[in-house]
């Protein structure tokens, strides 16, 4: 039987429901490699409540400090609006002070493994996941109350869609093709590496068409569990939703992820629906059928790398940390230069971030597969 918590709190005393949660879900911490993930969609100050409250992570770093943790991080790999601009994000939320010095760009080094997910076995054969993410003794994940208009509910399942660095989030949303299949990618990029431990900032949470709608919406609570498809199925009851009519839940729950049926739940505290809580359409159909959002993902995902030559000193640091081995340095008259083949760029962009002379860019891929006019990438391709 999964348990779910959920307590009263306001950011001003939300310790309290923080040390509340790992009494509840008890685990030793001293001498693990922790890693914690708020969720940061975009850069937004912390009235927008688009992410996660800097007042519930600094609750969780200090309580993991008290505990006796040793060995911290913070971090996320930003959404669309985010690209290249983690510390910026980090900063803007107010997440930067509230890690108390354990924030770290872990998009800076990814790992490249299989992606299989049973709607379209070939639907992208590989991803690239933060090495951070992979290596974490005890992954906590930090998700924000909110919806979502393709898949209802931003909770704890859809948290771990940050695990990719770079373009890949908008390249499989673009792949995906409707709401129904990307809830289910969705639940397969969360079985990469499945978080032990959730704590919600459900303190304000947002209705209406989120992620980023301006319809915020008062609710008083912290939750938690150890579990994400249990908790994900209170958080749809607390928004009035059947959890069954959630492809995202039914389809993790098939693949052994959890349950969210009412017998196989207990929940430490008072669950009951938020009264007139304004949901998306329930098909995913208001952004699905968004020019702004579909011209946003086409302009991610068809975007390469181009190293500047005036800036580019060959050091090779972009090429030994490409986790799909897509770079190489070319021989040019003013030097060597780094690279992209196209074909094997899978746009996780840790080049640019990584790259010490800050001399890579994101240009938008012309046809033929050209980044640009005058770029070197995929000659003869």
């Amino acid at each position: 039987m999964h348990k779910v918590l959920i307590q009263p709190a306001t950011y001003q005393d939300c310790r309290k429901a923080v040390e509340a949660a790992f009494e509840a879900f008890p685990r030793p911490v001293r001498g693990h490699n922790i890693l914690i993930k708020p969720n940061v969609l975009r850069g937004g100050v912390p009235e927008e409540a688009i992410t996660t409250h800097p007042a519930i992570l600094r609750a969780v770093v200090e309580c993991l400090l008290d505990l006796g943790a040793t060995d911290l991080t913070v971090g996320d790999n930003p959404g669309l609006m985010g690209y290249g601009a983690n510390e910026a994000c980090f900063e803007l939320c107010g997440l930067t002070e509230a890690s108390l010095g354990h924030y770290r760009n872990i998009g800076l080094d990814a790992v490249e493994l299989p992606f299989t997910t049973l709607g379209d076995p070939n639907l992208l054969p590989r991803v690239s996941v933060s090495r951070a993410v992979l290596e974490a003794d005890i992954l906590i994940s930090l998700p924000k109350f909110k919806t979502h208009g393709l898949t209802v509910l931003t909770g704890a399942l859809k948290n771990s869609y940050g695990i990719l660095p770079g373009a890949q989030k908008a390249h499989l949303h673009k792949l995906s093709g409707s709401p129904q299949r990307f809830q289910e990618v969705i639940v397969d990029v969360f079985r990469l590496r499945p978080p032990d431990f959730f704590v919600v900032d459900a303190v304000v949470g947002m209705q209406g068409n989120g992620p980023a709608s301006t319809e915020l919406r008062w609710i008083g609570k912290v939750l938690a569990a150890d579990n994400a498809v249990a908790l994900d199925g209170v958080i749809a009851r607390m928004m009035g939703v059947d959890p069954s009519l959630l492809r995202m839940l039914t389809y993790a729950c098939g693949l052994g992820l959890g349950e969210f049926s009412d017998e196989s739940l207990k929940v430490l505290g008072q669950l009951s629906p938020i009264p007139d809580f304004k949901l998306p359409p329930l098909d995913g159909g208001a952004i699905q059928r968004s020019q702004v959002l579909q011209d946003l993902l086409e302009g991610s995902i068809v975007k390469r790398p181009k190293a500047d030559p005036a800036r580019c000193t060959g050091c090779g640091t972009c090429v030994a940390q490409c986790p799909a081995s897509a770079l190489a340095l070319v021989d040019t008259p003013g030097g060597p230069l780094a690279v992209v083949d196209a074909a094997l760029c899978i746009g996780c962009f840790c080049c640019q971030e990584m790259c010490p002379e800050k001399a890579i860019a994101l240009v938008r891929e012309e046809p033929g597969g050209q980044a640009g006019s005058g770029c070197p990438c995929s000659h003869g391709k």
